[in-house]
C-alpha cells in the first residue's frame, strides 16, 4: 500500500480550512485516510499552519511521500523532508 501525506478539505463555500493527513494514494481527496497529520488554514495571514511533527516524521521513515502542496508546507515550517 502506498501512502501520500496530502491535504483534505474541510470548511464551507469559499472559506476553505484543511486537514493534513496520511492516506492510501488510491483513496480520494476528501475519503478516508489512515491518520490526521496537522491543520492548514489559508484564510487567516499568516496562514496558520499546525502539524504533528513526531507523526509526520514516522511516516515519511515508513515511506509516504508528501505532496507537492504539503512538501511546500513543510519547507515554510522549516521541517526537514529527510527520513533520518
Amino acid at each position: 500500500m502506498s501512502v501520500r501525506i496530502r491535504l483534505t478539505r474541510r470548511g464551507t463555500k469559499k472559506k476553505p480550512f484543511y486537514r493534513i493527513v496520511a492516506a492510501d494514494i488510491r483513496a480520494p481527496r476528501d475519503g478516508k485516510f489512515l491518520e490526521t497529520l496537522g491543520t492548514y488554514d489559508p484564510m487567516l495571514d499568516p496562514a496558520a499552519v499546525v502539524l504533528k511533527e513526531d507523526r509526520i516524521k514516522y511516516w515519511i521513515t515508513k515511506g509516504a511521500i508528501p505532496s507537492t502542496t504539503v512538501n511546500s508546507i513543510l519547507k515554510k515550517q522549516g521541517f526537514s523532508i529527510n527520513p533520518e
